[in-house]
Formats: C-alpha cells, structure tokens, sequence
C-alpha cells in the first residue's frame, strides 16, 4: 500500500479504497498486492523507468483516464514535462498517431490542471 500511494497519491488510493464494495474488493487488494506489492517494488527498474513503460501501454491501449492518473503518477516520480512529451511521440510511433493524440488531450489537460493547482 505504501507504494500505491506514494505513486498515485494518498487522496486517489483512499478515494478508490472508499468506493470498494463487496464486489470490487478483491479486485482492490488484487492490485495492491500484485501490481504496487509485486512488480512496483521490484529492483530490476526505478519508477521514472515503470512510469514511462506504463504511460506507453496505456497510450497503446487507449485507456485515456487511467493515463491521466499515471502522467500524474509519472510526475510525482520525477518525470518532468518534457520527458512525458517524448514518452507521448515515442508512443505516436508504435502504438499509432490517433492514439498519441488522444494521449496528449488528456496529457495537456492534466499539465494544465497542475498548473492551475500551482497559482493558487
């Protein structure tokens, strides 16, 4: 759990944690362990690394809002702007351009959320 929110953020994981029902509560501590317990904590790969390789699959696979989280997940883990940017063209490469593009809407979007946030 400590990773899960020390990537994501302790406001999304207790937000997602709170929606859990009886239903998707497995599902929660399947995630929990296996993705931040399991493969986040293992040495092979820092997190700037994860974030990069996980930006891409979620770029490939068109999950737009799960995208948004990880490029605020990606910048928590030292990313900066810039190194997102070329994570995105890489992307528009070999995951496809209309891709790419939906990627950088939602990218644009939460580059701009921060920086209202910053202002306040």
């Amino acid at each position: 759990m400590e990773v899960r929110r020390e990537v994501l953020g302790g406001e999304h994981v207790d937000a997602a944690i709170g929606r859990a029902t009886p239903f998707t509560e497995d599902f929660q501590d399947l995630i929990t362990r296996y993705a931040w317990g399991e493969i986040w904590t293992r040495p092979g790969l820092d997190r700037r690394t994860r974030s990069c390789i996980t930006l891409t699959a979620l770029v490939a696979l068109g999950h737009l809002e799960e995208l948004k989280l990880h490029i605020r997940a990606a910048l928590r883990n030292g990313l900066t702007e810039d190194e997102i940017k070329e994570v995105l063209l890489q992307s528009a490469i070999y995951c496809g351009v209309p891709a790419a593009n939906s990627a950088f809407a939602a990218a644009q979007k939460v580059l701009a959320e921060r920086d209202a946030r910053e202002q306040e």
